[in-house]
């Protein structure tokens, strides 16, 4: 028999009842029935109940036992009594009877529990992250990643791309982050820099002849750690083409995407339509460039109902240049209650509140002989009923389910007879709210249509110029369609954002830098160039899922004059290009095919489909928020002799 183990702890069924068996692993749980000892043996695999009793010879070495205890032991197989089947594991039929016993490794105190769902502040969690990710879901997250790592790989190629491996210590790059800067011994006084991204050396495969290129890649950005991202390193899955326009980048990573989702998602729906939204429609529509495409709600500029209204603050506002007002529709959101509560959400977020308008049923009027005929032109004979009870003369308004009373409307209105439409709102109906006050009907009535919203419907509104609102306006489309349940939670909602800026302006300074990837082809190339910069769209694009980035592009800028006068207008001059991105530029001289590719974020996808929060869930060894490794003690002080040896010296920091 092999000296561990003849069997995992996932392997025995009913079939081995009788048969002597070896089992490794570690003590999930302990548990004393009476004198005897039964023990969930834990492995990469399952878990296996032994059991002890006093009659076993080694019944005194198995009380010493305790929760992460690796032990081996030797047993029979014996089937459980049909009461006890545990049918929650593949194991659950059988039990083994320890005869013999040997503790592989002894566990201190633990400082977090393995079995059981307990929180633990996620300093202990990262300090003693090998115990933490014996926990079951960590454990699963970690071969989803794995799984997910492997079917990208067949995906691509399958696409018939070819996997290569780029250098990991190269020079430094400006590509929207803090470079990690690396002394060289051999050359005192100069750096390497670990790679932001494989920018560089996959556009010198595609010069180089190759068609297409892929490789899982680390990326090392000295960055501010968030929730849904890793502040020193991550991985991605880096590709790159010849050849192509946009449309076929897209064409080449939709299915692998899409694949890896369907496969992976645990059920859930992924849309076969991936919409492309420009970006400049993404801000106006959802206030993001990553929208969450699960919720309907789409933003809508109102300004002109507000303009010379009697709401002196929006009025005012739109006196400036550059503001405008926009409304978040909020179906089914058309209650005080709820209008007070996303007014306090605004005012956490730091302004001063969220205006609003929500409409409702007047509550002094009654069913009268007109409204039946009108009800009578849209239902024919039928009797229309609310909550089961038909509609009757001289019934309350509001005792009418609001959402019927809605969709009444809307048949009514249909049927064209708008005046009449009119009419009955402005009898039966009424805009609540600060706002529906200070503007009066007729502009409250414009908005409503605008908006498409009814009875039981609200609409919020910010104002100013979108760039101080825009992040606040998407925050609340994405809390209105959480606490109204408007969100598809069982999906995966992609687009393809499309049309980025290539320049943005500083407010303070007024120069001119990227906003994107410096390497992107500029649309109109060099005419593009020589107008205004903030007009200028690169060939630039991202794939946002569900609130997430997951995926950045671009087709890349091929051609030296062109690259010379796009960094040129950014402010950096031909001689620093070529000092900073030589190697690049000099084989663009040589040939170079029109190409482009994308990278997808494997840490970012990952947490999706596992349905994490925060990206640390996903990843084997996270650093803290703090970009420290609580468990290896990193960053650490260099030892005097390597500073020395690579001619450093550390200067204290100022306070």
């Amino acid at each position: 028999m092999h000296a561990y183990r003849s069997h995992t702890c996932a392997d025995l069924r009913h079939d081995n009842v009788g048969e002597t068996v070896r089992l490794a692993g570690w003590v999930h749980r302990v548990r004393d029935h009476g004198g005897v000892l039964f023990i969930d043996l834990r492995d990469h695999y399952g878990i296996t109940q032994v059991l002890c009793d006093p009659d076993s010879p080694v019944f005194a070495q198995a009380e010493k036992v305790r929760s992460e205890y690796c032990i081996r032991i030797d047993g029979t197989v014996k089937a459980r009594d049909a009461s006890l089947v545990n049918t929650k594991i593949p194991t659950g039929e059988i039990e083994v009877y320890i005869r013999d016993i040997e503790i592989l490794g002894a566990a201190e105190e633990l400082p977090l529990m393995v079995f059981g769902d307990q929180e633990y502040p996620e300093e202990t969690r990262l300090r003693y992250r090998f115990l933490d990710l014996r926990r079951t879901k960590l454990h699963e997250n970690m071969m989803l990643r794995s799984r997910v790592v492997a079917d990208l790989r067949q995906r691509m190629w399958g696409q018939g791309f070819t996997e290569f491996q780029t250098p990991i210590i190269t020079a430094s790059s400006p590509e929207g982050a803090r470079d990690f800067l690396v002394p060289s011994r051999l050359h005192p006084g100069k750096f390497y820099a670990l790679p932001q991204a494989p920018q560089q050396f996959k556009q010198l495969i595609m010069v180089s002849g190759f068609d297409k290129y892929f490789q899982i890649a680390p990326c090392f950005r000295d960055e501010d750690p968030r929730a849904d991202r890793s502040p020193t390193d991550f991985y991605q899955l880096d590709l790159e083409m010849s050849f192509v326009t946009q449309d076929d980048v897209f064409a080449a990573i939709q299915p692998v995407i899409r694949g890896m989702f369907e496969q992976f998602g645990g059920g859930r729906k992924v849309d076969a339509e991936w919409p492309q939204i420009t970006y400049a429609d993404a801000l106006a529509k959802y206030g993001t460039d990553k929208p969450d495409l699960r919720n309907p709600i789409q933003m809508q500029v109102v300004s002109e109902h507000f303009r010379d209204s009697g709401f002196a603050i929006f009025a005012k506002l739109l006196e400036q240049d550059g503001t405008e007002i926009r409304a978040i529709p909020a179906p089914t959101g058309g209650s005080r209650k709820f209008c007070d509560r996303m007014n306090a959400f605004a005012q956490k977020e730091g302004l001063p509140g969220m205006g609003y308008i929500f409409w409702r049923p007047k509550t002094e009027e009654t069913v009268d002989e007109e409204f039946l005929q009108r009800i009578a032109s849209v239902y024919g004979d039928a009797v229309a009923e609310s909550g089961g009870t038909p509609i009757r003369k001289n019934q309350p308004i509001s005792a009418i389910d609001s959402k019927l009373l809605a969709r009444m409307l809307e048949k009514i209105q249909e049927s064209g007879d708008l005046d009449s439409v009119a009419a009955l709102w402005s009898k039966y109906m009424e805009a609540a709210g600060p706002l529906a006050k200070n503007i009066g009907p007729e502009r409250t009535e414009a908005i409503r249509q605008q908006l498409g919203l009814g009875v039981g419907d609200a609409a919020f509104f910010l104002g100013g110029k979108p760039d101080a609102f825009q992040r606040v306006a998407s925050k609340a489309r994405d809390t209105i369609g959480e606490e109204l349940g408007l969100t598809d939670k069982d999906r995966f909602a992609f687009a393809w954002i499309v049309d980025f800026p290539m320049y943005e302006k500083d407010e303070e300074t007024g120069a001119i830098d990227f906003s994107h990837n410096p390497f992107s082809m500029p649309q109109g190339g060099m005419d593009a160039l020589n107008g205004d910069p903030l007009d200028v769209l690169g060939y630039q694009y991202d794939l946002a899922c569900n609130g997430y980035e997951l995926i950045s592009g671009a087709i890349r800028n091929h051609r030296p004059d062109i690259m010379f006068k796009a960094f040129e207008v950014a402010g950096y001059g031909r001689d620093e290009v070529e000092k900073r991105f030589g190697g690049m530029v000099n084989a663009f001289r040589y040939g170079a095919p029109p190409h482009g590719g994308c990278a997808a974020g494997i840490d970012r996808m990952v947490m999706l489909l596992a349905d994490e929060a925060n990206i640390r869930e996903v990843i084997m060894f996270p650093m803290n928020q703090r970009a420290e490794d609580l468990m290896m003690g990193a960053p650490s002080e260099p030892m005097n002799e390597q500073l020395r040896e690579l001619g450093l010296r550390v200067l204290p920091r100022e306070e």
